[in-house]
């Protein structure tokens, strides 16, 4: 059939926005000693010249955001991981709501801000449906399932749901300093791992997501536990962490 082509889903500025995230992410979670002098102004500067990027162009590109379809009587997991980012509950995830709820989650500006670029960046493109009229940064989580990447756990399946036998994987296979706990250097082997050859992005995501769920979930001894990995699937750890975030009314709308 005619018509416009679809756009790619990894264009030049969401591959900067990409290095940039992965960059300033790995400097913010460093301890303070071991960042270098340079990292505060660098990450600003990726942080403030590409969060402004996206908004003018949700501002250019974009429409009024219509409300998107229910979650569903009974959401997938990937479905109420996602919705813990659309605070209004109107099942779309603007940029703003991403940046807000990293905000809320405890990052700062810049790995907010950055993040928030790179999510909606990537995934507005392709996590919505063909006649959406809203920015090209809008995330509609009636389809967030096509926004899953490669080289992952595959705790997800391709619907989005929840996959118990995959998820027991990650720690059979790699917890092996502390039974159903991951080590720093166990997520990176894990990594490593589930590499799929040429798969960039997905090897980008990978790391991205669990870097950040490293940094919100380890205890004190820097150990990743598995009931706080399993509540991130679905969202509650978020929830857990930010509980003023989401409206009541909303959280209704996850229950199954």
């Amino acid at each position: 059939m005619g018509g416009a082509p679809r756009r790619s889903a990894v264009t030049a500025p969401s591959a900067l926005l990409l290095l940039a995230a992965l960059f300033g992410e790995s400097l913010c979670l460093r301890a303070p000693a071991q960042r270098p002098d340079f990292a505060v102004p660098v990450v600003c500067f990726f942080s403030c010249n590409l969060f402004a990027e996206l908004v003018a162009c949700s501002w250019l590109r974009g429409g009024e955001v219509g409300r998107a379809a229910a979650v569903g009587d009974c959401p997938t997991a990937l479905r109420r991981h996602a919705a813990f980012f659309d605070r209004d509950g109107d099942g779309v995830v603007t940029l703003s709501e991403t940046y807000g709820a990293f905000r809320a989650l405890g990052f700062g500006f810049g790995v907010s801000s950055v993040s928030a670029a790179f999510i909606n960046g990537a995934l507005g493109t392709k996590c919505r449906p063909e006649n959406a009229t809203s920015s090209n940064t809008d995330i509609y989580i009636e389809d967030i399932q096509k926004g899953k990447h490669g080289s992952d756990t595959g705790s997800y399946d391709t619907e989005g749901r929840f996959v118990p036998e995959k998820f027991q994987e990650i720690f059979t296979k790699h917890a092996k300093t502390v039974p159903d706990a991951l080590t720093s250097d166990e997520i990176d082997q894990m990594l490593q791992a589930n590499r799929q050859p040429g798969d960039y992005t997905g090897w980008a995501g990978a790391e991205a997501e669990w870097r950040i769920l490293y940094s919100l979930g380890k205890d004190k001894d820097g150990l990743l536990h598995k009931d706080v990995v399993r509540s991130v699937y679905d969202g509650s750890l978020f929830r857990r962490l930010a509980p003023n975030w989401s409206s009541p009314e909303k959280e209704k709308q996850l229950e199954c």
